[in-house]
């Protein structure tokens, strides 16, 4: 099966990462949510080659991950800013870096923290169930479709 073709799966994991499944995808998107939002500050921060870059930032904005405005006009420079539906990717980072600080710490070096932006209070994340506040585990909770 190629890779574009998992957009039509069934499976929402399939179709999810259809969008977000490379790493360099990932990465950007991590960049995007520290403000990262210019071409050269992408390629400065991540090590990218340009062809790379421009192919996964012309992808996300296709999927609406991302939408491209123009900053300045002579010559014609673009950024990049998170449209809502690339803001609700937020909690799927936020759990990756939980996975790796877990199962993947660096040694040495302090584990990534979470903090309110009005308050500076450290957060810690957890997902759970709007309703009931129940936290949702893999020995919990099953997952199926309806009908």
């Amino acid at each position: 099966m190629r890779w574009q073709d998992l957009s039509e799966e069934n499976c929402p994991v399939a179709r999810g990462l259809s969008v977000v499944g490379d790493r360099w995808t990932l990465l950007i998107l991590r960049d995007c949510f520290r403000g990262v939002r210019r071409f050269e500050d992408f390629r400065t921060s991540l090590k990218i080659t340009r062809h790379v870059l421009a192919d996964r930032l012309r992808g996300l904005e296709a999927d609406g991950v991302l939408e491209r405005r123009l900053y300045c006009e002579a010559p014609p420079r673009h950024e990049y800013r998170l449209t809502e539906r690339g803001l609700d990717l937020y909690p799927v980072i936020v759990t990756l870096i939980q996975w790796a600080e877990t199962h993947r710490p660096k040694p040495g070096l302090d584990p990534h923290r979470f903090l309110d932006r009005e308050t500076g209070r450290d957060l810690e994340p957890v997902l759970v169930d709007r309703e009931t506040g129940t936290p949702i585990e893999a020995r919990r909770v099953v997952g199926k479709r309806p009908g």
